[in-house]
């Protein structure tokens, strides 16, 4: 395993694929996301589980070394597919079961989660493994035929959810909030309206995403928005298998009295 601690003008990649078109990866990010839930004393997240490689709605983000042997942090993108509930209805359905209607409603146009958002210690502060994932969810939501997006966030994450053009869902829980995963921490829904345009994402962010729509596979020049750090960022956001028509969940129509 690669140590390489990031500095100065260190090469890093970030990579998105369908999380069924790389086995291998899946398991690396499995492996680093438990180990993170673990210093915190977290065991029972609804993401905390493996069965989600196997599924073709799930697309993954990784930051990782250039060899790929290390990953330094990523996310996935679930997309609603009218079988497997998003991660937010499974942490927050009984303790509001609105969520699940609003959910469905938006399925109709694609919709999805940002979710199991983690880095590793090496990166912890510098916005490498929370803040640059969470931008490429949304640069990735057009290739995979989303308009909108939910996430669930812990309060150091909510501010990147605003960057990028979310807003909190305040229709679900306590204004959107929510003791999870556990009584004594919260979490915040957070919802994108607007995946297309992204309308209200931090004029910056939304520059940001946009050149990458355009330039998915792209090497940029990125400085942590915390620290004195620039690294060289090797993008590769191109998702052969993506289908943007694949996961549009049409609704039944309502059967009519005669």
């Amino acid at each position: 395993m690669n140590d390489q601690t990031l500095t100065t003008n260190t090469d890093i990649r970030i990579r998105a694929f369908r999380a069924t078109d790389d086995l291998e990866t899946c398991r690396k990010f499995i492996d680093g996301h438990r180990k993170v839930l673990s210093i915190y004393g977290i065991e029972n997240i609804t993401t905390n589980t493996d069965d989600w490689i196997y599924m073709p709605n799930i697309f993954v983000i990784v930051v990782e070394t250039m060899d790929g042997e290390k990953l330094y942090g990523g996310a996935r993108v679930q997309v609603a597919d009218g079988i497997h509930p998003l991660p937010i209805e499974d942490a927050t359905g009984e303790m509001d079961p609105r969520i699940y209607d609003i959910v469905a409603q938006h399925a109709q146009n694609g919709t999805g989660e940002l979710s199991g958002l983690w880095n590793s210690k090496e990166v912890a502060g510098l916005g490498i493994g929370s803040l640059f994932p969470s931008r490429v969810a949304v640069v990735i939501a057009e290739q995979i035929g989303l308009s909108t997006m939910f996430s669930l966030c812990s309060p150091t994450t909510v501010r990147f959810n605003k960057w990028i053009g979310s807003n909190i869902l305040t229709t679900v829980g306590n204004d959107g909030t929510f003791y999870y995963p556990k009584i004594d921490l919260l979490a915040t829904a957070v919802f994108l309206e607007d995946a297309i345009t992204l309308k209200d994402a931090h004029p910056k962010e939304r520059e940001k995403m946009l050149y990458l729509r355009n330039n998915l596979q792209c090497v940029i020049k990125e400085k942590s928005p915390f620290k004195n750090i620039e690294v060289n960022v090797h993008y590769d956001l191109l998702i052969a298998s993506a289908n943007k028509e694949e996961f549009k969940i049409k609704q039944p129509a309502k059967k009519v009295a005669p």
